[in-house]
């Protein structure tokens, strides 16, 4: 006939595994979960003053993590080397220990001041994958009643319950260790590619851009960024973020003159599902993507006047709604633009508001082209190439004939322009010796005088126009028959004349052809125009 008493106990124990189970399957806060199922232990196993300790790998001795039954958590910290009392000895030899009346046994230390004497007293080792990892340890509520062995086998398993969770802990926290470090690296590589070692110069026009970047990135200030196309306004934008506060928020980019207007707006602002065909899915903007972080939106001047209004709200307001929602997204982004048309102009002909232009040019900072810092060329030809070694896996050097041809030409195209042409020449080198045969320059740039230093940005624009001989340049008749897809003229000079009547604006001269701005852009290249910098 079975004990009742054994019976009694035995229900108790798997209700309380039960419990147990449930409360490590809840959470990954190790040392909460700890402290759950001690009071579990307590409260429903009759196991009172219950005590775990970890392994501590560095110092290789056992670190109180977590005990019930003090009034305070606040105890100080207690440790165990091994051999040392009842706890160092499971740590030295791994043995389950069970008392039956602590009082007897002259090696426990009782430094916590937890356990009573006359009570009974059960510890267990917990193992992970084999290997000791701690000791679970607790004291039954009443005096030996021969069921001490009953009470540790319980123990024991409670104490493998707890080494899968110290398992899954120990995992988790390898694997957050592993993602911080893969994080700080990847911080470390962005901030050195796209922090200022990327801008390259020691010019006074350039120090003075460095200074501007240093002061501004301090402020959430929206900054303009305007310059002919190859002066580096993206590697500036890049710059202000990863130097700013924002820098460990998101940094999102976007080309407004890539996209259509209907597209534009769902792209920025974010669409609901079935805002329009095609949108099967809730879509988050642009704006959204950025919240707390900075939008980096290239060639601003490329909007139209109807979008701009919608804009200004966001930048005014903080606000947005998106495409085919009634619900307003705060949002808290840093806004840097970029340009390299002459604004001023834009507002005076009615294509761009005067409200957002002064809402946008806060902070401009207009770096400089190529021609105008000259002096920089050689160190700017030094930094391309090693670039370019990277990318051949061999050295290439660049002789005094190769930079005195350089120094020759006048960059429209600026650092853009000079990096396709020492990208080509690495190319045709066989021995990576760049000599000046292989820097191959069109003609018409080779001993061309610089043009005046700018009074404004573009500003030569403006004069070019003005110019330009009646029927020859923008909106004349000659660049509308041009136009004519049936006209006799060949699709070069289509292409051209829809540039010239765009002011050289590639996005739209491609929407007077028809195309797309990868189209066209595959047009110029293939059909080796010269794209004119205005």
């Amino acid at each position: 006939m079975s004990d009742p008493r054994s019976s009694e106990l035995l229900r108790i124990h798997y209700e309380t595994l039960f419990r147990v189970s449930q409360i490590l399957s809840r959470s990954l806060d190790f040392h909460q979960t700890l402290r759950e199922v001690l009071r579990t232990l307590e409260m429903s196993g009759r196991l009172n003053r219950g005590m775990v300790s970890v392994l501590d790998p560095d110092a290789g001795d056992l670190c109180v993590h977590a005990v019930h039954g003090l009034d305070s958590e606040r105890y100080q910290p207690v440790r165990y080397q091994a051999g040392e009392g009842l706890i160092g000895e499971i740590l030295a030899g791994g043995r389950t220990i069970a008392i039956a009346r602590l009082a007897d046994e002259p090696r426990f230390l009782n430094r916590l001041g937890l356990y009573e004497q006359d009570l009974p007293f059960i510890a267990v080792p917990i193992h992970v994958g084999g290997t000791l990892q701690g000791v679970l340890a607790v004291q039954p509520d009443e005096a030996d009643d021969a069921l001490l062995p009953e009470r540790l086998r319980f123990v024991e398993m409670v104490a493998n319950l707890i080494g899968q969770s110290v398992r899954l802990s120990l995992d988790v926290a390898l694997e957050c260790k592993s993602l911080a470090e893969e994080r700080d690296t990847l911080r470390r590589t962005v901030r050195q590619r796209h922090g200022f070692d990327n801008l390259v110069g020691r010019s006074a026009a350039m120090r003075r851009i460095f200074e501007q970047i240093r002061m501004v990135s301090k402020w959430p200030t929206t900054v303009l960024i305007r310059g002919e196309t190859g002066t580096g306004k993206e590697l500036i934008a890049n710059a202000i973020h990863y130097n700013s506060p924002r820098a460990r928020g998101p940094y999102v980019r976007l080309n407004c003159a890539s996209l259509p207007e209907n597209l534009l707006e769902s792209e920025l602002f974010g669409h609901e599902k079935g805002a329009f065909t095609g949108a099967v899915n809730l879509r988050k903007g642009r704006f959204e993507m950025a919240d707390g972080g900075t939008l980096f939106l290239d060639e601003i001047g490329e909007i139209s006047p109807a979008f701009q209004a919608k804009l200004l709200r966001v930048l005014q307001e903080g606000e947005l709604e998106r495409v085919g929602g009634g619900r307003t997204l705060k949002v808290d982004v840093r806004l840097i633009a970029a340009t390299h048309r002459n604004l001023e102009l834009a507002v005076e002909s009615g294509d761009f508001r005067e409200d957002l232009y002064y809402r946008l040019n806060v902070m401009p900072i207009l770096p400089p082209p190529l021609r105008e810092r000259m002096e920089d060329l050689a160190e700017i030809a030094r930094h391309l190439l090693d670039r370019l070694v990277v990318v051949q896996g061999r050295p290439l050097t660049l002789t005094a004939a190769a930079q005195r041809r350089l120094a020759q030409h006048h960059w429209p195209g600026n650092v853009r322009e000079l990096e396709n042409c020492l990208e080509r020449a690495a190319v045709m080198s066989a021995d990576g010796e760049i000599d000046a045969d292989l820097i191959r320059i069109d003609r018409s740039g080779v001993g061309r005088s610089a043009p005046p230093a700018r009074e404004s940005i573009l500003g030569e624009a403006s004069e070019r126009r003005e110019e330009a001989p009646a029927g020859t340049g923008p909106g004349g008749d000659e660049s509308v028959a041009a136009l004519d897809p049936g006209s006799e003229q060949s699709e070069r000079q289509r292409v051209i004349a829809a540039l010239e009547r765009a002011g050289w604006v590639q996005a739209r001269a491609a929407r007077l052809l028809g195309m797309t701005p990868r189209q066209i852009a595959y047009r110029i290249q293939t059909l080796n125009i010269e794209v004119k910098q205005l």
